[in-house]
């Protein structure tokens, strides 16, 4: 399963704490912390309760971050 690029940014723009998508999604919020920071990938079943409890589409969750992949492209030319 794929990282979560867009799920911090989709809960924060439907104003949403950690705790409320959590309790929304039927997870622990510590869960959803580490999904978030990238620690952790869900299980499908996870990524669809998130979905859902966003109104979203699973795969938006999922789909590239422009501005995480700009910083990513900067990290590695500095490194180059």
């Amino acid at each position: 399963m794929a990282k979560l690029t867009r799920l911090r940014a989709i809960r924060e723009r439907r104003a949403l704490t950690q705790e409320e998508l959590a309790h929304l999604a039927g997870i622990n919020r510590v869960t959803l912390n580490t999904i978030e920071m990238g620690r952790s990938e869900p299980r499908a079943g996870t990524v669809r309760r998130l979905a859902q409890a966003l109104g979203v589409e699973p795969a938006d969750l999922m789909a590239p971050d422009p501005v995480l992949d700009a910083l990513e492209e900067k990290a590695l030319a500095a490194a180059a």
